[in-house]
């Protein structure tokens, strides 16, 4: 494996390079200035005992001048015994160029001088070939190797949104894409999606990702992300088009039924209860929803996306089996009941949620939480979880920072950020929406040009708060970050990374994260174990000082911009993220650890939200419809193993199925394929991935294969 250019890598790196077939590994970021290792040579390990024998190249990956002399001799002295063998890499041009006939002389020339070591024309793989031979006693490193180039964490939101937003949407399409081929005999779509994860890939090279290439880049990087989401909707939408026909509703015609049935569907592996909203159309004053067994469910008319009378949205919680979907009415006419659901003081739930002043405070509330604001800045200044008796924020939280930000693109040299020049303060805090399903409360706040929008959303019966950002930021050379003071005493930050986690120091670097953080220790009101997950959809930069999160939201560099050049004040640049973007982010409080609270299925379900569709009626050619009002095709006991990917295999009709054990605990785990008829049992090593392709022949024996879906 070789990364030379890299700005970073994560500590799950050794198992996925191991498991792609690749034993050795050359990097060069992050240099000892920003990283201490035992030595340039060393096994790279991962939690589930992967191990890569890896080196670090001294000093550069490329030679400008022409003779060698001052390179090889500063490359020599890198050895340290019992090392007697080295690599030097040379060329000239970016990312490891040609040798030039001047180079080549040179090294021709000191070979012959007897205090340089002998020089040989080489490659990589012979110089592994005899480090093993060797087998020295090299030095073992656990750990990720961070951080070079700490900006880039955040550098460019939409490039960073738009790679999260794909990625999700494409593995969402692919295991329901394998699921109606297999049930409904739809054709997988394996071209389409070859192109999608072609176009997302290639806006993964690290200066693309990163957010430090030039501006018209990034109109080709949208371009590519756009046509990927496109794809990855449509296969998406056939899938489950395809489902709903062959369900026992596509009986029912629908201009004969004042009934519209609903099919929602979970991507995740679990069961879940997950916020839903549909666009309806027009619907009567009163309605009513039902799931497949007849119960009623909460529904909630909210605002339509089309500015027209008569039209809305409808909001509800869904109760999905794993990997599956279930089918909802909507009808007209009244509930036959309201919610009888009550809280503590014996007031009906939506009551309870509306948006209320309390000496002054506006509030809002469901069976789980009381949150508090403060009118004049904004704040989330109480977060009260009501069974544990609990304050979950040890201060004003949600609370929007700007800190000044010189730095370059990269931030070279930058590790932490934390220069607070200023904070927004709130215009307006008032109550939008308030129904049986859910209330919202709106913070807006200014500073300088940019205004900032929270929509905090509650729901009933479930444990996270959602909260809706809207910015538009106009600032230069200047950060955003939202911060949370969690109060809790002996904690310890867990940060996702690709399939992992990693625990942190608290000391205000910047981090780059997947989906979650999370800080969990003692809380200081109860005593007992408690925690707060605060999980993004697409912001993957945070640092934490002590027990405060600061979730980065952007920043704005000029583009492109590259120490040691330095910025003139008469020059006309252009600034990163300037503009209107949106994401969501959750707070999810917990009891106990993160890893008994499924921190990793909640942040799943936000990443992945549920699909919903209004079913239309049989169609012509379509047999009719047999497939159940409910089902699951992929479950997993434990739930601590998740599948992460269901989908075709590349070289033919099988199915690969890809899990990962999510909390760091040896376990063994059963995955059920109730639509392959197929059964798995495995063991899993703390964090282990593993990969098994599944014969469309159902008398082939399962087999597990690498990452590259070949040889066990």
């Amino acid at each position: 494996g070789y990364a030379i250019d890299s700005f970073g890598h994560h500590a799950v790196l050794p198992q996925i390079l191991k498991k792609s077939g690749l034993d050795t590994y050359v990097f060069m970021r992050p240099g000892p200035h920003e990283k201490d290792l035992p030595g340039r040579l060393f096994w790279w390990e991962a939690e589930d005992g992967s191990r890569v024998l890896t080196f670090r190249i001294p000093f550069t990956y490329t030679s400008w001048g022409k003779d060698l002399d001052t390179h090889i001799r500063r490359c020599a002295g890198e050895m340290k015994p019992p090392v007697d063998e080295f690599m030097c890499f040379y060329g000239v041009g970016n990312h490891g160029g040609g040798p030039t006939v001047e180079n080549i002389e040179s090294i021709r020339r000191l070979d012959d001088e007897p205090e340089v070591p002998h020089l040989a024309f080489s490659t990589p793989e012979t110089f592994f070939d005899a480090v093993t031979d060797k087998d020295w006693p090299l030095p073992i490193v656990n750990d990720e190797l961070q951080h070079h180039a700490s900006g880039c964490y955040a550098a460019h939101s939409g490039i960073k949104r738009r790679n999260r937003l794909a990625e999700n949407a494409l593995m969402r399409a692919e295991a329901w894409s394998a699921i109606a081929a297999q049930v409904t005999g739809l054709p997988y779509p394996k071209a389409a999606l070859t192109q999608a994860w072609k176009d997302t890939l290639f806006n993964q090279f690290h200066d693309i990702m990163a957010g430090t290439s030039l501006e018209e880049a990034y109109e080709d990087a949208r371009n590519l992300y756009g046509e990927a989401v496109t794809l990855a909707d449509r296969a998406m939408n056939d899938a489950a088009q395809s489902m709903a026909w062959h369900m026992a509703i596509s009986h029912e015609p629908v201009a004969t039924s004042a009934a519209k049935p609903i099919v929602v569907f979970n991507a995740g592996t679990w069961p879940c209860r997950v916020p839903v909203e549909l666009e309806v159309g027009r619907i009567s004053e009163a309605i009513t929803l039902t799931d497949n067994a007849g119960r009623q469910v909460p529904v909630q008319r909210v605002q339509s996306h089309a500015t027209a009378k008569g039209r809305y949205r409808i909001a509800f919680v869904a109760d999905l089996p794993a990997l599956g979907y279930r089918v909802y009415r909507l009808a007209p006419g009244a509930p036959e009941h309201k919610p009888q659901m009550q809280d503590p003081d014996g007031l009906l739930y939506w009551q309870v949620l509306r948006t209320r002043g309390v000496r002054d405070l506006p509030q809002l509330e469901n069976d789980h939480f009381r949150l508090t604001f403060d009118p004049q800045t904004g704040y989330l200044t109480s977060l009260y979880d009501k069974a544990a008796e609990t304050e979950v924020l040890a201060g004003p939280a949600a609370r929007p920072v700007v800190i000044d930000d010189p730095s370059d693109t990269w931030s070279h040299g930058v590790f932490s950020f934390a220069d607070e020049i200023g904070t927004f303060r709130a215009t307006s805090v008032r109550k939008i929406a308030d129904g049986p399903v859910s209330a919202t409360l709106r913070v807006e706040s200014t500073w300088g040009a940019s205004h900032l929008t929270q929509d905090f959303m509650l729901y009933r019966g479930l444990d996270r708060i959602d909260v809706a950002v809207t910015v538009d930021w106009h600032e230069q050379l200047k950060m955003l970050k939202l911060k949370f003071p969690v109060n809790v005493s002996g904690f310890k930050a867990t940060h996702e990374i690709p399939y992992g986690h990693i625990e942190r120091l608290t000391n205000g670097e910047e981090h780059a994260i997947q989906r979650w953080i999370d800080i969990s220790g003692t809380a200081r009101d109860g005593g007992g174990a408690y925690g707060l997950s605060l999980l993004n959809d697409g912001k993957p930069s945070v640092d934490i000082v002590q027990n405060e999160i600061g979730m980065t939201i952007l920043r704005s560099p000029v583009y492109a911009h590259h120490n040691p050049v330095e910025l003139n004040a008469g020059t006309r640049y252009t600034y990163i993220d300037q503009g209107v973007q949106h994401f969501t982010y959750s707070l999810y409080p917990h009891r106990g650890s993160w890893e008994a609270a499924e921190t990793v299925h909640r942040a799943a379900e936000l990443n992945q939200p549920p699909v919903a569709l209004i079913a239309t009626g049989r169609l012509t050619g379509v047999p009719a419809g047999t497939l159940p009002l409910t089902a699951s095709y992929a479950a997993v006991t434990p739930d601590t193993v998740a599948i992460t990917v269901l989908k075709q295999a590349e070289d033919n009709d099988d199915l690969i199925v890809r899990a990962y054990e999510t909390t760091g605990a040896a376990t063994h785990a059963t995955v059920t394929l109730p639509a392959w008829h197929r059964t798995i049992e495995a063991d899993f090593r703390p964090g282990e991935i593993k990969t098994w392709r599944v014969p469309v022949d159902a008398a082939a024996e399962v087999v597990e294969v690498d990452l590259l879906e070949g040889g066990c």
